[in-house]
């Protein structure tokens, strides 16, 4: 069984930088397609970005792009999310989600996580 756990949530300021990881355990972390999404308040989950089995290729939002880095080290089995110049429309419970292809539906992703908040405010 699949398992994926996020950490590195918390409080950041607008402006301001986090970086999110997700440990995958239970499968062959290259094999799986990796991906982030997130939950604003009082929306619905949206795609942020997803990253190949080899990592070298990435795919984000419009509303993310040029500010947040999707990342993987194949070898501690660990996804990554740095998230640059945050703004207070980031806050979001975000998870980390795997695959077996490169999308931005959510609906061919098959184990996901049980998020992490990040606030972003003064």
């Amino acid at each position: 069984q699949v398992q994926l756990v996020e950490s590195g949530g918390g409080l950041a300021q607008p402006g301001g930088s986090l970086t999110l990881s997700c440990v995958v355990s239970g499968r062959d972390f290259s094999s799986g397609v990796m991906g982030w999404f997130r939950r604003r308040p009082g929306k619905e989950r949206e795609f942020v970005a997803v990253i190949s089995r080899g990592g070298g290729r990435t795919y984000y939002a419009d509303s993310v792009k040029n500010r947040f880095i999707i990342s993987k080290r194949n070898e501690n089995a660990t996804l990554f999310l740095k998230m640059n110049y945050l703004k207070p429309e980031d806050t979001a419970v975000y998870y980390c989600a795997r695959g077996p292809m490169e999308t931005t539906e959510e609906g061919p992703f098959d184990s996901w996580g049980q998020g992490t908040q990040v606030t972003v405010s003064f």
